[in-house]
């Protein structure tokens, strides 16, 4: 399938040949809730009644407000989420993202788009 651009137009969403969903935030974002909830709608409506396991890539993400974080704890058709960065800006939003928050499925950062696939794909264990 070809992404679908999230409302708003942050970030797009798409259900990869391999079962995986993959969103992809736009260079300089800054995360609102309202972005996250239409992430989640959008994710929702592409994944049906399915759950699969979702690629996140916050790599040019800039930033995420408190509100937005909040927004991370609700449950979508992800089994299980990779969030994808490769510096040290993406790991801030990861762990801001991730702090003190109960993630509504197993959830972990990875620097490498094939350790995150990986990950996604054959692990078993949160």
């Amino acid at each position: 399938m070809k992404p679908i651009t999230v409302e708003g137009g942050k970030g797009t969403v798409e259900l990869k040949a391999e079962g995986v969903l993959h969103l992809v935030w736009k260079p300089g974002t800054v995360l609102a809730a309202d972005d996250v909830h239409a992430a989640i709608a959008k994710i929702n409506e592409v994944a049906g009644d399915a759950e699969y396991p979702m690629l996140i890539d916050i790599t040019n993400t800039q930033a995420v407000t408190r509100q937005a974080k909040s927004a991370f704890s609700i449950k979508c058709a992800a089994s299980r989420i990779a969030l994808l960065g490769t510096n040290p800006v993406s790991r801030v939003i990861a762990n801001f993202a991730m702090a003190r928050r109960s993630m509504p499925c197993p959830t972990r950062f990875f620097k490498s788009r094939d350790e995150a696939l990986a990950w996604l794909l054959g692990a078993s264990s949160p």
